[in-house]
């Protein structure tokens, strides 16, 4: 059994594009079995995530049309981290700004690696409690055509039992929220 704290060792990186949100890099790397090879990635600041639920127990979602998918898919609110913001204060703004909604009480739920085959973005994972509901709409950004949608847990559930357009990290969050949403028949 190999020593996991062996890593490879980065011979060259390339920065192949600079966008907006994201880099695409190469790494030329030396694996700890002598191989050397190259791999391509994402760089990517990360992102965070709330899992907002009212007061009666429903779920905040948007319904978000996603160019990549050419399609409209079921997402919580979610964000990528800006330079000298930290992931509370990204998923603060991004819930306001998508939902019109702003939470009095924050629990970390945890981090998770979005896509590690292809890219570093970790998304940071919030419940948000005690919800207000802002007196003016949402402020989205002008590339966002959103519609903020509510459900029950055990609705999202079904929708993603079923094959629902749903995406990962909403699925993900989900069941890291579980145990504290209040459900009635999961």
């Amino acid at each position: 059994m190999r020593d996991c704290e062996e890593t490879p060792e980065l011979l060259q990186e390339r920065l192949f594009y600079r966008g907006r949100k994201f880099e695409f890099a190469v790494d030329r790397l030396r694996l700890p079995n002598g191989i050397e090879g190259e791999w391509e990635y994402i760089k990517h600041p990360g992102g965070a995530l709330a899992v907002p639920i009212t007061s009666d127990g429903k779920l905040v979602l948007v319904n978000q049309y996603r160019f990549t998918l050419k399609t409209r898919i079921l997402e919580f609110p979610a964000g990528t981290i800006e330079p000298q913001e930290t992931p509370d204060k990204t998923i603060a703004r991004e819930l306001e700004e998508e939902t019109g909604y702003r939470s009095l009480h924050w629990r970390f739920l945890g981090k998770f690696a979005l896509a590690p085959g292809y890219s570093d973005e970790y998304i940071y994972a919030f419940l948000a409690e005690e919800l207000e509901q802002l007196d003016h709409p949402p402020l989205q950004d002008e590339d966002e055509d959103i519609d903020v949608i509510l459900m029950t847990p055990e609705e999202l559930e079904q929708a993603i039992l079923i094959g629902e357009k749903v995406d990962a990290k909403t699925i993900t969050a989900f069941y890291l929220a579980r145990p504290f949403l209040r459900l009635t028949n999961l």
